[in-house]
């Protein structure tokens, strides 16, 4: 099972937004993602030496959406 849920961290601890449906002393395993804007976390996986800003004017410009792909 997967879920995903948001979470604060304060003082060295996750606090999360809502409760979880595990079982007491239950392991589980986390992945962290830092929220973010779509430019600023793909920036440096296409080798984009160009400016953060004018990726993200790309990234989100509808006439490179996946609606307009054919």
């Amino acid at each position: 099972m997967n879920l995903e849920i948001e979470a604060v961290y304060e003082n060295g601890v996750l606090k999360l937004d809502r409760p979880l449906p595990l079982h007491e002393q239950q392991r589980v395993k986390l992945t962290v993602q830092m929220p973010g804007r779509r430019a600023r976390l793909s920036y440096g996986l296409l080798a984009w030496k160009g400016d953060p800003k004018e990726l993200e004017r790309l990234a989100m410009d509808p006439e490179f959406g996946i609606l307009e792909s054919p």
